[in-house]
């Protein structure tokens, strides 16, 4: 194999929040006007603009080394890849999707069983049917080509749909019946890829800086000094991921403290650290924190 990754970048709802998932993991990626091919400031990787759909099918069939997409599309199309990690983000936050089955409000379906014999529209056709065969519903699925919301009730009976916010749903009076599963994106490669000793670690340091990037989302480092004896003061108002670090300062009896925080609660603590006596108080953005 060469040395060279090919990677699945997904179009669509997760392509900008993917791109921008790259970019704190250290990965500047371009994408030219109608173009498939983006430019990533890697020469050892070369990018491609796919469908999340059809990204599972590429990746075992080898015509990507790596790519992401939604959990929800492995199972749809039972695709033979090595799942890599699990990177908890989507279109418009850092939380999972849920495949939701949906009836319009005033429907008279009130369960999963008064299905029987209705139609039911979602773009993972084999997920809703087997879903519902397990529990002895035999319904019509068709496939949706989108817009899946607004079919119920002229076209069809009810819908699999995937959800964030419920948002939509709710826009279009529409009742949740149950939840199919939950979903998250992922990073998936080529069973052949992984066994290429270059591929395989490239993969998995690309893999450790998205999740790294994905773990300091939301989290700010804070510095500070202050009195060593008034550290019982300061400790109990510091949240951190283990402890703070607290290191000598050449001022005797001074330390300098320094530790990582939720960034939305910032602006309660720092209040509180000037109360207790903290100075010279710095807080500063975090791109990655590695496990």
């Amino acid at each position: 194999m060469s040395n060279n990754l090919i990677l699945g970048i997904p179009k669509g709802s997760l392509q900008n929040a993917t791109i921008e998932l790259f970019k704190k993991a250290g990965y500047s990626i371009y994408i030219k006007d109608r173009s498939y091919k983006p430019i990533i400031d890697d020469d050892e990787i070369k990018c491609m603009l796919i469908r999340a759909q059809e990204i599972p099918r590429y990746v075992a069939e080898g015509i990507l080394d790596i790519g992401l997409c939604g959990k929800d599309w492995i199972i749809e199309t039972k695709a033979n890849v090595v799942e890599i990690e699990d990177l908890i983000y989507s279109k418009t936050s850092m939380g999972t999707v849920k495949l939701v089955l949906a009836v319009a409000k005033n429907s008279k379906i009130k369960s999963i069983e008064d299905l029987n014999g209705k139609t039911v529209a979602t773009e993972l056709v084999n997920v809703t049917r087997e879903y519902l065969e397990k529990r002895g519903v035999k319904a019509k699925i068709e496939f949706s080509w989108g817009a899946t919301e607004v079919k119920v009730p002229e076209l069809v009976d009810a819908i699999a749909d995937l959800t964030e916010t419920g948002t939509s749903l709710i826009a279009n009076n529409l009742r949740v019946l149950d939840t199919i599963l939950e979903s998250n994106t992922k990073l998936i490669a080529n069973k052949e890829s992984m066994r290429d000793t270059w591929k395989n670690q490239k993969i998995m340091n690309m893999a450790m800086l998205l999740k790294g990037a994905l773990n300091a989302q939301e989290k700010v480092g804070l510095k500070l000094n202050i009195q060593r004896k008034k550290l019982p003061d300061l400790l109990p108002i510091l949240p951190a991921l283990n402890s703070p670090t607290i290191s000598e300062l050449s001022n005797e009896g001074w330390v300098a403290v320094e530790t990582m925080i939720n960034e939305n609660i910032v602006r309660k603590i720092i209040p509180k650290l000037k109360e207790v006596g903290a100075e010279g108080i710095v807080e500063y953005p975090i791109h990655k924190i590695i496990d």
